[in-house]
């Protein structure tokens, strides 16, 4: 139990990538953050893009580590909501990842050309601040925490959610149903996917009708930490990315919450220019415009879902998705795969367990695969017991902490991990509550100079 607030404990993992350095607020430095933009460059903000939409009248709702003061968000952020403080609003942060996230959505710079430009730059930040857990130190929340995080934000106008984390269990109280509720009310949920190939995609990514967005980086390679599967919706900048910081300063980091960060900006893009389109349009008008890169195989596949995300294509007259179907095309995409699926959200959703596309991931940890064949293979009235004991287990294992991914600890990236000094990672999906931190080596930085152009010619990040 972590602040009297009952249940079992969890801990948010934010999908961590590794801050590469961090520099001051001064304006040399501003400047030559702005120069460093290289995603606003690829997806020519300024030239294609802003004249369009800016993010208008759209809330973007940040689930994270809260949001601070910075000069490049002044003016940006509402009051919110602190679920590590009750009675506070969610605008402190003293770890720098939910700050970071602000800034690459709505930063509006400051000054002649300095400090970071968000890619929606007018859109409003939610800051929802919740318990985001790194090392042996994490806080815990309430096993409800993430479901009224969501409900919160729902509430209080966020036509956008992103949620640059990972952690929680389906089976948490109210967790499904605060996704569903979300859905009902029309808004659009971006999740990271995580920050380690090595494992499956969790929660909230996991649930069907969620736009997971993983990393790649200035020429459109996928970003190798960058965890897959079939829920993989789009890719989206996430190496080498500048953001604000808690200190008032910049940082760079690598990984899959810089991409959902960006992803949430270009709902709002679309959102704040076609106002009438209902979430599922929106999201259809990503996948549809959405740039498949040569040589990375058929899509939709597991690395980058429907392709690299495009503003300016999303943005583009279609009236085809406009006039067409108000439902959100990715209910009946693979979700997950532990057995308890429930009914994917929407009126006549089928069991994503059933609609799966069945792309098992086949570097996925042995703790997170389904049981499914082992309960194929059992006959009889067998079936029925075995099928009780794995059920009794899996909540068992949920209520536990244990598991990895789902149900252990919320973290960045998921988590806040794109914004911290590589000293200061915090845990990825698959550490279990109360095993301690285990540090991992740094990703290299890439100095790969800015070069959009594909060996075949075409940006990646333009259609």
């Amino acid at each position: 139990m972590v602040n009297g607030r009952g249940a079992r404990p969890w801990s948010v993992v934010v999908v961590l990538g590794v801050v590469l350095f961090g520099v001051g607020a001064g304006p040399a430095a501003a400047d030559t953050i702005r120069d460093g933009q290289w995603a606003l460059k690829n997806y020519r903000a300024a030239e294609k893009v802003w004249p369009i939409s800016q993010g208008e009248n759209v809330i973007v709702a940040v689930l994270d580590t809260g949001v601070g003061s910075h000069p490049d968000l002044a003016g940006q952020v509402l009051p919110g909501t602190d679920f590590t403080s009750p009675g506070k609003d969610g605008r402190t942060d003293t770890q720098g990842h939910g700050t970071g996230m602000a800034s690459v959505i709505a930063g509006r710079g400051h000054g002649d050309n300095a400090g970071i430009m968000g890619l929606a730059p007018k859109a409003k930040i939610l800051p929802v601040k919740i318990n985001i857990g790194f090392g042996e130190n994490a806080q815990a929340g309430s096993e409800t925490e993430l479901g009224d995080a969501i409900r919160y934000a729902v509430d209080h106008g966020a036509k956008v959610i992103n949620m640059s984390f990972g952690g929680g269990n389906k089976l948490d109280a109210g967790y499904q149903d605060a996704v569903n509720y979300a859905f009902q009310k029309d808004v659009v949920l971006v999740a990271s996917p995580g920050n380690d190939s090595s494992l499956k995609i969790g929660y909230p990514a996991a649930f069907p009708g969620v736009v997971v967005a993983t990393a790649i980086d200035e020429k459109g390679n996928l970003w190798p930490k960058s965890t897959t599967g079939p829920q993989v919706t789009l890719a989206a900048p996430g190496v080498n990315i500048y953001r604000a910081n808690e200190k008032q300063g910049y940082g760079t980091a690598n990984g899959t919450s810089d991409s959902a960060a960006y992803v949430s900006a270009i709902a709002a893009l679309v959102r704040s220019k076609y106002p009438n389109l209902s979430a599922g349009q929106v999201i259809n008008r990503m996948i549809k415009s959405a740039v498949q890169v040569p040589g990375k195989g058929a899509f939709p596949n597991d690395q980058y879902g429907y392709g690299v995300a495009s503003p300016s294509g999303a943005l583009a007259p279609d009236p085809e998705v406009d006039n067409g179907p108000k439902e959100n095309p990715l209910l009946h995409r693979a979700g997950s795969d532990d057995g308890l699926s429930s009914k994917a959200p929407g009126a006549g959703a089928a069991d994503p367990a059933k609609t799966s596309q069945a792309r098992d991931d086949p570097q996925a940890s042995s703790d997170s695969k389904s049981s499914s064949g082992m309960l194929i293979a059992v006959g009889g009235g067998v079936l029925g017991l075995v099928v009780i004991v794995v059920i009794v287990l899996l909540v068992r294992r949920s209520k536990n902490g244990n598991g990895g991914g789902p149900g252990g600890p919320v973290g960045p990236g998921g988590g806040p991990g794109c914004g911290y000094p590589q000293q200061q990672r915090g845990p990825g999906y698959g550490q279990q509550a109360g095993q301690g931190y285990q540090p991992q080596p740094p990703y290299p930085q890439q100095q790969v100079p800015y070069s959009p152009q594909q060996p075949g010619g075409g940006n990646p990040y333009q259609r």
